[in-house]
């Protein structure tokens, strides 16, 4: 079934079951498939192959590359991007001859988070805003706000700016930064990143 609201772009390949619930101005392109219970919101753009399950939340403004599967129980905020292929996990010790779907883990990718192409999101985590997980990287544990992760398994790396520039302080201790692009200016506390508000 294809959607008949207003402003929709829906390829005719793609399948969108009876009750998904599509914001005004998403983009959903060739072979996704959109199960009943997934909300997805405005101006999100879903792309080739991708597949979006019953227990799923997607926010205003995402952008999920191709041949990504976003289980049950996975919540994206607003503005996540997800790279090429990333892939998102559920239940944390499968097996396909053990019925686990009682114990599917949640996993929340908060604001602005980026998803590198290849990586894997294991269940269970919390990606803190505006964070950025490297492309092949493997995530175990939770991330903080504006983190750099990358490796296997992930670790920080860095820090990001909202604009998705690599932070020149260190991982811990005390510094102030400056984005060159938006002047939005960043102080390190410790081990976090905090916005100046001025």
């Amino acid at each position: 079934m294809i959607p008949t609201q207003q402003n929709l772009n829906v390829h005719t390949s793609a399948i969108i079951d009876d009750g998904a619930k599509i914001g005004e101005g998403s983009r959903i392109w060739h072979f996704a498939h959109i199960c009943a219970g997934a909300t997805i919101g405005k101006n999100v753009s879903i792309g080739q192959g991708v597949f979006v399950g019953n227990k799923v939340t997607i926010g205003d403004n995402c952008k999920i590359q191709n041949n990504v599967s976003i289980y049950d129980n996975i919540t994206l905020e607003e503005g996540v991007f997800c790279g090429p292929s990333m892939v998102f996990t559920n239940v944390y010790n499968p097996r396909a001859l053990i019925e686990r779907k009682d114990q599917y883990r949640d996993t929340l990718i908060k604001k602005g988070a980026t998803l590198g192409a290849n990586c894997t999101i294991v269940c269970g985590v919390v990606i803190g805003e505006f964070s950025f997980i490297a492309a092949g990287a493997v995530v175990t544990k939770n991330v903080k706000a504006y983190a750099l992760m990358g490796g296997v398994p992930a670790k920080q790396i860095g820090w990001m700016s909202k604009f998705g520039e690599q932070i020149q302080l260190p991982l811990v201790g005390e510094g102030e930064y400056t984005c060159p692009y938006t002047a939005q200016r960043y102080q390190l506390n410790g081990d976090k990143i905090n916005e100046i508000t001025s």
